[in-house]
C-alpha cells in the first residue's frame, strides 16, 4: 500500500491510495475516547463500519488487518486465512471520494441541487425510523435524558464562556438565561420525548461538512462512533444538527426545505419546541469548538459564525398561520413549498397526513390498499390531526402553512378559530388558474404518480361542482395568487408578513 496523501484528524490518520481511504486510529486516550489498545482499535473500526452502512453502505468497505512489523507493515486482505493475532493493527477501508463533493463546499459554491435535499431528509427519517430506541436500564438509561441534556447545555457555556471577549461573553450570558428561562418545560419534554421512544441511535455529528455528494446522492459518512452517549440522541437533535449548520451557512431557504421533507416523513411535528433549543445548543458547541482550536494557536479558518448563529436562532418570532385555498391543481401545493423556504415556515400537508392516519405511505395509492381514506368520518380526523399539529407548531413559536383544500367553509373558519385562541395572525393563501390549466395539471400529476395527491379529473369537477367560495370577509385575509402567472414569491411573502390580503 502505498499513499499518495494523508488526513489527519484528533483522532485518526487517513491515508490516500488510488481509489481507496485507508482509516486507522490512533493509540492514544482523550477525555472522550481511548484507542491506546489494539483490541479497542479493532472495535472501534468494526463500530465504525456497522454505524455508517447504515448510510452509506458503498462507502464503507469492510475492516482489514495490519501484517508485518511497524518497519514493514502489509494490509491482510479479506479471507486470507491468516492469524488475526499477528495483526499489529486494523484498518478501516473506505473508498476514496472526490474533495470538494462534501456538501459544506457544494453550498459554498452554489452547486447543490436543493431537490436532493428531499430524499436526503427522507433517508435520514428512515435511518431514525429503523434505530432502536434507547434502553431503559444499564449503561445506556442516561443517554438521552433530561439530565444529560441539561449537563451538556451547561457544560458548554462554562467551557465558552471564559473563551469569548466582553461583547460575545454578554451575548452568551443572555442566551444562558433564553435557556434558563425554558430550562423546566425542557426538562419535561426531554424526559417524555425519552419515554416515548425519541432518543435513537443516530448519526451524532451530522453537520454539512460529514455528508458527501456520490453519484448525485447526499450520503452522511462519519458516524460517531466512540461515544454512545454523543450518537443516542434525540432524533430532533440529530436532524436539529444538519438545519442549523445550514442556517449557519446562510442557506435557512434550504433548511427548511430539508425540515418540512423531514417532518412529512416522520410526523414528528408535536416535537417542534425541542427543535430549536437543539439547534442553538449544536451551534453553541461548534461555536466552542472553533474558540477551543484559536486557544490552542491553530490558524483561524474561514466558516460559518456560529456564535452569530446561535443568538439568531434564540431570537423571538412572529408565528403566524397561513391556510391554502383551491381547487386541485391550482398550485397550492407547489406555491406553499416556495413560500415556506422563503418564510421559516412548517408546512402539514392534508393528503400525507390523510394516508399516515391509515398506516400508508406518502405516495401510496390508497385504492391499491383497498382502503378508503375519503369518507367523511376521514376527512374530520384528517384536518383534526392537521389542527391539533398546526396548534403544536404555532405554540413551538413557528409560522404555520396548512396546505390542503379547504373548500368548505366551516373548515376554514375551524382554522381561523385556532388562530384566534392563540392570538396570532391568521391569512388564506387562495391559488387560482384557468379550468383548462387545472385539468392538465391534475392529469400530469396522476399520470406521474409522484405526489401524495390521488385528485384525479372527476374529483376535480366535483370540486368545481360543491366548492363553497370565500366570503367577502374571508377575502379580506386571502392572499389571491394566479398560478397561471408566474408568482414572485418573496414579494407573497412580504405580504403575507404585512397582514394585507389582495392580489400578490
Amino acid at each position: 500500500m502505498r499513499a499518495d496523501a494523508a488526513i489527519e484528524t484528533h483522532l485518526s490518520r487517513i491515508l490516500l491510495a488510488g481509489d481507496w481511504a485507508y482509516k486507522l486510529k490512533k493509540p492514544i486516550r482523550l477525555p472522550f475516547a481511548d484507542f491506546r489498545s489494539i483490541e479497542a482499535r479493532r472495535h472501534y473500526c468494526e463500530e465504525e463500519l456497522r454505524l455508517n452502512r447504515r448510510l452509506a453502505p458503498a462507502l464503507y468497505v469492510d475492516v482489514l488487518p495490519l501484517l508485518g512489523s511497524a518497519q514493514a507493515p502489509r494490509l491482510g486482505q479479506p479471507g486470507e486465512g491468516g492469524d488475526e493475532s499477528q495483526a499489529i493493527d486494523w484498518v478501516l477501508r473506505m473508498r476514496r471520494f472526490c474533495v470538494g463533493s462534501e456538501l459544506d463546499a457544494l453550498v459554498r459554491t452554489n452547486r447543490l441541487d436543493p431537490a436532493q435535499l428531499d430524499g436526503f431528509a427522507a433517508r435520514i427519517a428512515r435511518l431514525h425510523a429503523e434505530a432502536p430506541a434507547a434502553p431503559a436500564t444499564g449503561e445506556g438509561s442516561a443517554w438521552g435524558s433530561a439530565a444529560q441534556v441539561g449537563r451538556a447545555i451547561d457544560d458548554v457555556f462554562d467551557t465558552l464562556a471564559p473563551l469569548l471577549p466582553g461583547a460575545q461573553a454578554a451575548g452568551l450570558q443572555v442566551m444562558r438565561a433564553w435557556f434558563g428561562a425554558r430550562r423546566g418545560r425542557l426538562a419535561q419534554r426531554w424526559a417524555e420525548r425519552r419515554a416515548g421512544g425519541h432518543v435513537r441511535e443516530g448519526h451524532g455529528d451530522l453537520h454539512l461538512g460529514n455528508v458527501v455528494c456520490l453519484d448525485g446522492t447526499l450520503t452522511a459518512f462519519d458516524c460517531i462512533e466512540f461515544s454512545p452517549a454523543l450518537r443516542w440522541t434525540d432524533t430532533l437533535a440529530d436532524a436539529g444538527f444538519f438545519t442549523m449548520d445550514l442556517h449557519a451557512h446562510g442557506r435557512s431557504g434550504l433548511a427548511w426545505r430539508f425540515l418540512d421533507a423531514y417532518l412529512a416523513a416522520t410526523g414528528d411535528y408535536e416535537g417542534l419546541d425541542v427543535l430549536r433549543p437543539y439547534e442553538v445548543y449544536r451551534a453553541l458547541v461548534r461555536a466552542m469548538a472553533a474558540q477551543l482550536r484559536a486557544a490552542q494557536g491553530a490558524a483561524p479558518q474561514p466558516g460559518p459564525d456560529y456564535l452569530a448563529c446561535a443568538e439568531a436562532l434564540a431570537a423571538p418570532r412572529q408565528p403566524r398561520l397561513l391556510i391554502t385555498h383551491g381547487l386541485s391543481g391550482s398550485g397550492k401545493s407547489t406555491v406553499a413549498a416556495r413560500l415556506l423556504a422563503a418564510a421559516g415556515a412548517v408546512r402539514l400537508r392534508s393528503d400525507v397526513e390523510r394516508k399516515r392516519l391509515h398506516g400508508l405511505p406518502a405516495l401510496a395509492d390508497s385504492a391499491a390498499h383497498g382502503v378508503d381514506i375519503y369518507t367523511p368520518e376521514a376527512t374530520a380526523r384528517t384536518f383534526a390531526r392537521l389542527g391539533e399539529w398546526a396548534r403544536a407548531a404555532l405554540q413551538a413559536g413557528y409560522p404555520v402553512i396548512v396546505d390542503a383544500a379547504f373548500l368548505r367553509r366551516a373548515e376554514r373558519d375551524a382554522f381561523h378559530a385556532l388562530a384566534r385562541a392563540l392570538g396570532v395572525p391568521y391569512a388564506i393563501l387562495h391559488c387560482h388558474a384557468d379550468p383548462d390549466r387545472l385539468r392538465e395539471r391534475v392529469a400530469r400529476r396522476r399520470a406521474q404518480g409522484a405526489d401524495p395527491s390521488e385528485a384525479d379529473l372527476p374529483v376535480l369537477a366535483r370540486q368545481q361542482d360543491t366548492a363553497e367560495p370565500l366570503a367577502p370577509e374571508e377575502r379580506a385575509l386571502a392572499l389571491d395568487v394566479d398560478t397561471g402567472t408566474e408568482v414572485d414569491v418573496d414579494a407573497l411573502h412580504r405580504r403575507w408578513l404585512a397582514g394585507t390580503g389582495g392580489v400578490a
